[in-house]
């Protein structure tokens, strides 16, 4: 089954789900990972406790369309930084639609979206509006390319 979104009938979404640093919590990306997969999109998750530098990596060589970060330790505003400077430091940065995930206070979400991520999706997002904004995100950025 491919996502009517993407641009290429023949390939559906590609998204990465990373948990970053010293994070070691993940039934929450693990939910998120099967409602995307469910909607015929394909998941590279990273598992744990990933860096900065290895999440850029995962990114390029699995030629994701997204890259999602899910984060509750509070290392959102080092973390996507990092992430953001690796990705324009190999000049790939506008190749990616970026989100965060997980517990990030509300008065962070503006100086995120600020840096570059699209949209930052709480704990209490429903799947299937996750689902949604990967879809109409991953929509516009292939109709502005």
């Amino acid at each position: 089954m491919t996502d009517t979104a993407s641009p290429f009938p023949d390939r559906p979404i590609r998204v990465l789900l990373a948990k970053a640093g010293l994070d070691g919590h993940d039934r929450g990306v693990k939910v998120v990972a099967r409602a995307l997969r469910d909607a015929g999109m394909e998941v590279v998750y990273s598992g744990l406790h990933r860096s900065s530098e290895e999440i850029v990596a995962i990114a390029v060589e699995e030629d994701v369309d997204v890259i999602g970060v899910s984060l509750l330790s509070g290392a959102h505003l080092t973390l996507f930084p990092q992430i953001i400077d690796l990705l324009k430091e190999r000049g790939v940065f506008d190749r990616y639609v970026l989100l965060g995930g997980g517990v990030m206070p509300d008065e962070d979400v503006d100086a995120l979206k600020a840096l570059g991520v699209q949209a930052v999706l709480g704990q209490d997002t429903p799947p299937a509006a996750i689902t949604e904004c990967v879809r109409e995100l991953v929509a516009g950025h292939r109709a502005r390319a």
